[in-house]
């Protein structure tokens, strides 16, 4: 690592996952994937292209496109496409660097990638964005397939923009396959996807709860950030199985609910609605229920809370917020978002862990309680290769399997791998880093791909 450029992001993700893997008997027990992390550190291929487009006052623009397919071991390279004015390679190797593992956790035939581009689509007509996605599938075109790389949406690529570079696609390839998913339901798209990022965490915490002998999430409250796709469906379902929501944010600044109640799903729905226009959270119109906070996040204003799930971008829970959340009384903390917490939290996360009962704190990391999106991706992409479509609950079902089994390899492995005390907590973020690290390493042994006397 130390001969790359400056990569933050990127070498935060590395960091994260070499440190757990350190800290643990792994390397110990099998000295030889030390070779394997510095071969699974690279990419195996970066495509970075240029995107011209015209305006609808017929100007050329032009942007920077992207696409990291970091390792094929297990599968097609699988993940997002952003479209955003950060994007740059260090924030898509962070995330395609997460992915292998996410996706190997999952269980399904998937490898890891991302991509995207530095276009902003807020503010842009759908013409504009209709001609940017087909510059952009132009190029990226050459180097996907449904058997090669399949990209999904992430980060301002939704439905529209997704309908328009399959389209885009097609008329460049003449092909009708699975190459991304997040597709419309009748041509192509699996039932249960857009929900998925967030039924998935939801589900995912609730094993942490039965684990903990807290039965369900009825009478939890639960902040929340974000209030885009993930952030609105973790909220209804917390709402279903009889919890309190009491907190979304927006890039401004944190929503707070001010009565008993909290958010209700008539909210959520309606700030979906907003967010479809691409309006803040400060436009809500109702103040005898909810307050804004204006610059802040919700971890340190919205009070009491149980369960706190960061579902906006990365790095948004600091040390010093973890702090706040762990003397609010929050146990169970999930990211819905990727690297959702600082190295800095997720040490007051693991140190508290030790703690003996109510005391202590519980940490799920994005790369397991946050795969739900990508795990229905891949269920979208075996109903292509079907040609099936199958019903929400077939869906729901596995989705809830997945997570099931995604939960017991983070603990089961953790129990293996790092000495836990009489009831201590097992680390879920080193028994996922180690599940996802190890069956990724042993498939690229397997292939070829290291060796063990390098």
């Amino acid at each position: 690592m130390s001969n790359l450029p400056a990569e933050p992001e990127f070498q935060q993700a590395f960091h994260e996952l070499e440190s757990t893997l350190k800290n643990s008997s792994l390397f110990e027990k099998n000295p030889e994937y030390l070779t394997a992390l510095k071969v699974a550190s690279i990419p195996e291929r970066i495509i970075q292209f240029r995107i011209v487009w015209e305006d609808d006052a017929g100007k050329l623009q032009v942007n920077n496109g992207f696409r990291v397919q970091f390792n094929s071991a297990l599968g097609p390279y699988k993940g997002g496409l952003r479209f955003h004015p950060t994007v740059n390679l260090s924030i898509l190797k962070f995330l395609g660097f997460e992915q292998i593992f996410k996706n190997a956790l999952t269980g399904l035939n998937m490898g890891g990638g991302k991509g995207g581009a530095d276009f902003d689509p807020k503010g842009k007509s759908d013409a504009e964005i209709r001609r940017f996605c087909y510059a952009f599938m132009r190029e990226l075109s050459r180097h996907i397939g449904a058997d090669t790389d399949v990209p999904a949406g992430d980060i301002g690529v939704g439905a529209r923009e997704v309908g328009f570079m399959f389209g885009a696609y097609k008329q460049y390839r003449n092909e009708f396959v699975g190459v991304l998913t997040g597709k419309g339901l009748t041509w192509g798209g699996s039932l249960i996807r857009p929900e998925a990022t967030g039924y998935g965490l939801v589900y995912y915490v609730s094993h942490m709860l039965k684990y903990l002998g807290k039965s369900d999430y009825s009478g939890k409250t639960v902040a929340i950030s974000g209030s885009g796709n993930v952030a609105q469906y973790a909220a209804l379902k917390c709402l279903e199985l009889g919890a309190k929501v009491v907190s979304l944010s927006d890039s401004k600044g944190a929503m707070i609910a001010t009565s008993d109640a909290g958010f209700a799903a008539e909210d959520i729905e309606k700030i979906a609605a907003m967010k479809l226009k691409h309006q803040s959270l400060s436009s809500y119109d109702c103040a005898d229920k909810f307050k804004y906070v204006e610059g802040s996040r919700p971890w340190t204003i919205c009070g009491k809370v149980d369960i706190a799930l960061p579902c906006a971008t990365q790095n948004e829970v600091s040390g010093e917020e973890a702090t706040a959340l762990k003397e609010a009384g929050c146990y169970l903390v999930a990211e819905g978002s990727n690297m959702g917490c600082t190295l800095e939290a997720i040490n007051v996360f693991e140190a508290s862990r030790k703690e003996a009962g109510a005391l202590g704190m519980w940490y799920a990391p994005g790369k397991a309680s946050n795969c739900g999106g990508v795990a229905v991706s891949g269920l979208e992409m075996a109903q292509n290769s079907q040609r099936l479509s199958w019903t929400s609950e077939e869906v729901d079902e596995k989705l809830k399997g997945i997570m099931a089994n995604v939960f017991e390899a983070g603990v089961s492995t953790a129990k293996e791998y790092v000495p836990v005390a009489e009831g201590e907590r097992p680390s879920l973020v080193a028994g996922s880093n180690i599940a996802g690290f190890v069956k990724t390493a042993k498939a690229m042994l397997d292939q070829g791909t290291w060796w063990a006397n390098l």
